[in-house]
């Protein structure tokens, strides 16, 4: 990779440092984030709750908790309406026990990816509307539900919209749209994802009813929700994560406690790292492998024992999430490792039959990483395609799917991830129209992959007094990465370690200081390390190692380049 070192001014480092009393890479690494004024950097560091806004500058807010108010006042019978990801799920568990706080008589519907796919669904409603429900709020969905809010009007059922995702140019018609994205809105922080708003709506009905000390103990489930969305840890998220994760440490939700036990996190502290790729994987594979209800109820199980089997459950449906996974990646692998014109693709597009539809997104964000370019993965079954596709920063992939709109059945998403489907006919045309699009875009030179590095230092530099002023900028996350750093000429001591097949662990030395070093899915640079004679580069995060009674240092390994 191409790394860019972070070169902040000198001086006002040292000002800001003053200021604030921290140490000079302290002050570095918040000046690298754009983050300069003392206040601003004052409020960065030290998270309140007092730092949210009042959750009624939201457009609509207002008439929400009109409505929800009036159907517990009244009797009226709510239904929840949510996604089947890790932020649609939270935020009905969320939503789901603010509302029972508060007396009212809810259910709560999660979509089965596989088979109702996104979105609201008419026949849902017409059940809801069946069993005697009146008020319909959504979470994490509906902005541009246009058709389904008019069939709930027909079916005489109120909706509440509440939703972080782009509007369209007009807005359903519900009693209540709630979307910090909408362009009439004032709210001052844009970057909510569903499970923030839900809590916001929470947080205005907590406002009117007097219950405000209970909203902390919401925190934690938002935490994770919030990461798992990729949403910019800044901000509300930064205060949502902060207390969230700090919550998580002991936490009294019986579920919660047994997600936490099954992913191997009891009794060490919990981090953005460990909720993104522990926590919210556990979770996001019910509705991958097409379940829909069993996050929602781990969170209202009753005891212990239910509690266990449900984060079981859930368990057994990650592990054979990963196994697919992993047999669909090495499929790819040794396609891409034989055919040359796939290879060399600018845009790689890759089908195959049957291909569970639940885990492409997954498969295509690991070939975009490790090629470097976008990747389109689709599972060809009676005569469809179904696709979803991942790119890295500085290709629109959206655009490049928008140029060949005419061979869709349907499409959308955002820059970096995609969503289609399409005839396994159209796939030929589809593979050679979109590389010609790239190649008059970008040119016929692949992407350039950079790091950006703030800082070069020694091994030397390295102890837990600087791990802890890093960790003040935590919890780490969309804009707000965890610091890198870059330490040149370092010998390799003893052989470099194999570790999964897939991953390399080794130690290094300069100044007479040795650290441990852990470089993921980078066994094949073993050989490129042997033959530099064990010296090199390394870009890396800083870690702690936990192990049975104790932790120690270590550098999590992001690039490396021998000597």
């Amino acid at each position: 990779m191409i790394w860019k070192i972070a070169k902040p001014d000198p001086e006002c480092a040292r000002e800001l440092a003053r200021a604030l009393n921290i140490p000079g890479i302290l002050a570095t690494l918040l000046l690298n984030r754009g983050i300069q004024a003392e206040e601003s950097a004052r409020r960065f560091l030290e998270p309140q709750l007092s730092h949210l806004h009042d959750p009624f500058l939201m457009c609509d807010l207002e008439l929400a908790v009109d409505r929800i108010q009036e159907a517990i006042h009244r009797s009226e019978k709510i239904l929840i309406y949510g996604d089947y990801d890790v932020d649609g799920n939270t935020a009905v568990v969320i939503l789901r026990k603010a509302l029972q706080m508060l007396g009212a008589h809810c259910s709560y519907h999660i979509p089965n990816r596989l088979i109702d796919g996104y979105g609201m669904k008419d026949c849902v409603l017409e059940k809801a509307a069946a069993e005697g429900v009146k008020l319909v709020v959504t979470v994490d969905t509906g902005i541009k539900a246009h058709e389904a809010t008019e069939k709930a009007r027909q079916l005489h059922l109120d909706c509440v919209i509440t939703d972080h995702h782009l509007p369209g140019h007009r807005l359903p018609s519900a009693v209540a749209v709630v979307n910090p994205k909408r362009a009439d809105c004032p709210y001052p922080d844009k970057h909510l994802c569903g499970v923030g708003v839900a809590f916001k709506l929470i947080q205005a009905l907590f406002m009117k009813t007097n219950k405000e000390k209970y909203l902390t103990s919401f925190l934690k489930v938002v935490a994770i929700g919030t990461i798992a969305d990729v949403v910019p840890l800044i901000g509300e998220n930064r205060v949502f994560t902060k207390f969230g994760l700090k919550g998580l440490q002991s936490p009294a939700n019986l579920g919660l406690r047994s997600l936490i036990e099954t992913a191997g996190l009891a009794g060490r502290p919990i981090t953005s790292i460990d909720v993104g790729f522990r926590l919210a994987p556990r979770i996001n594979a019910v509705g991958r492998m097409g379940g829909n209800h069993e996050a929602v109820e781990l969170f209202a199980a009753k005891n212990k024992v239910e509690a266990g089997q449900i984060a079981a459950e859930m368990n057994r449906l990650n592990r054979e999430r990963q196994r697919i996974e992993e047999q669909i990646l090495k499929t790819i692998e040794e396609r891409i490792g034989s055919d040359a014109e796939l290879a060399k693709a600018p845009i790689k597009v890759i089908e195959g039959e049957g291909w569970h539809v639940g885990v492409l997104g997954i498969v295509a964000s690991k070939i975009t990483n490790r090629f470097n370019c976008p990747t389109l993965i689709i599972s060809k079954i009676d005569g469809m395609g179904s696709g979803s596709g991942r790119a890295p920063k500085g290709f629109h992939l959206l655009e490049a799917l928008n140029s060949c709109r005419d061979l869709f059945e349907r499409f959308g998403g955002h820059a970096q991830a995609v969503g289609f489907q399409l005839h396994s006919s159209k796939l030929d045309e589809l593979r050679e129209r979109i590389n010609q699009y790239s190649i008059s875009s970008l040119g016929p030179e692949p992407l350039q992959r950079y790091l950006n590095v703030d800082a070069e230092i020694r091994l030397s530099d390295i102890n837990e007094v600087v791990y802890h002023q890093v960790q003040r900028l935590s919890p780490f996350g969309a804009e707000n990465p965890s610091p890198l750093f870059v330490a040149r000429h370092l010998k390799v001591v003893a052989d470099p370690r194999i570790l999964k097949g897939k991953h390399l662990k080794f130690r290094v030395e300069q100044d007479g200081v040795a650290i441990d070093a852990l470089a993921w899915n980078m066994a094949g640079c073993l050989p490129a390390i042997r033959k530099s004679k064990r010296v090199l580069s390394l870009v890396f995060e800083l870690s702690e190692n936990f192990q049975p009674g104790f932790k120690i240092l270590q550098l999590v390994v992001r690039d490396i380049c021998p000597n």
